[in-house]
């Protein structure tokens, strides 16, 4: 892992009832998750930029024939885990939208190439995958500016890229840029991740309350996929599930058009993913939806005791 790498664990109040303790199993049979995502170019972007991807992994083994007596093994053994993924280029002409689908499909690469899966997130084995997930996120910047030195019409393409992997009760978030991910817990929303930008950086340094910067920085972003040096460096959050919880990974293209208040609002309001992804951007696209907007709902059913 890149020595200036922070891995934050959070750790938000499990909801008041149903849930009791919870501690990370090691089987993500005990979790199901219902998953959706939506994207829209909005109505006035000429093209969609943003990119995003759901995914389900596993390893499993089921027993086709055996002489050992009945009962010895079970029908089938088996870990799941999910992935998403959001990216929001930007640059000239399409560029933007190359470099957004560039930066999953590579990523999806790096994966499938990686002889030795782990589908766990306890120790020591989540250290492991937030080291990979940093490579994996330096490796697809060099990617793209490679890709974008070959081809002058990509020069300056660039994108967001969020990362959300659950195994069983365990979450991981990866993050560059300003696409970001909440988790509605209950009816409390928390954001995982800081937006990188110049406002945010203003804001950080005391130099200006966060509310009062000009919206000219708001979208100047300190870190990206496609640029030299220190752009790619990740953020990475980890955090333990509770039955109920609902994440979101979404473009700033929902954000610009509605408060934290209001996303919440509609989290709350919806009972499925599919119906959450819908509400928020109808919404977005109602309140003038000026950009591209993407969003992602994955909701976490938990066995109890799991």
């Amino acid at each position: 892992m890149h020595p200036e790498t922070l891995v934050e664990t959070v750790d938000f109040p499990a909801p008041s009832e149903g849930t009791g303790d919870q501690s990370p199993g090691p089987a993500s049979s005990t979790v199901r998750a219902d998953i959706t995502g939506r994207t829209h170019p909005g109505k006035i972007r000429p093209n969609n930029e943003d990119n995003f991807l759901v995914v389900r992994f596993g390893r499993f083994l089921q027993p086709m024939m055996t002489s050992l007596p009945k009962g010895d093994l079970a029908t089938e053994y088996g870990e799941t885990g999910y992935g998403m993924a959001v990216a929001d280029g930007m640059g000239g002409m399409a560029a933007g939208e190359v470099a957004s689908r560039l930066a999953i499909n590579l990523l999806v690469n790096l994966v499938l190439e990686t002889p030795d899966w782990i589908l766990s997130l306890d120790e020591p084995y989540s250290d492991e995958v937030a080291a990979r997930a940093v490579r994996r996120f330096y490796q697809v910047n060099e990617s793209i500016i490679e890709r974008a030195r070959r081809e002058p019409r990509l020069k300056g393409m660039g994108t967001t890229l969020t990362l959300a992997c659950s195994l069983g009760t365990d979450l991981l978030i990866v993050h560059v840029g300003d696409s970001p991910a909440y988790l509605l817990r209950g009816k409390e929303l928390h954001r995982l991740t800081r937006d990188h930008t110049v406002a945010q950086q203003m804001a950080d340094h005391g130099t200006i309350p966060l509310q009062q910067v000009p919206s000219r920085y708001r979208h100047i972003l300190t870190h990206a996929i496609g640029v030299r040096e220190a752009g790619s460096e990740p953020d990475i959050c980890r955090l333990h599930l509770c039955d109920g919880d609902r994440l979101l990974l979404c473009t700033d293209g929902l954000t610009d058009m509605m408060d934290d208040p209001t996303i919440s609002g509609l989290l709350q309001s919806q009972v499925t993913s599919e119906s959450a992804c819908e509400a928020l951007v109808d919404s977005a696209l109602e309140r003038g939806g000026r950009d591209n907007v993407t969003v992602v709902v994955a909701t976490y059913h938990v066995a109890p005791g799991s």
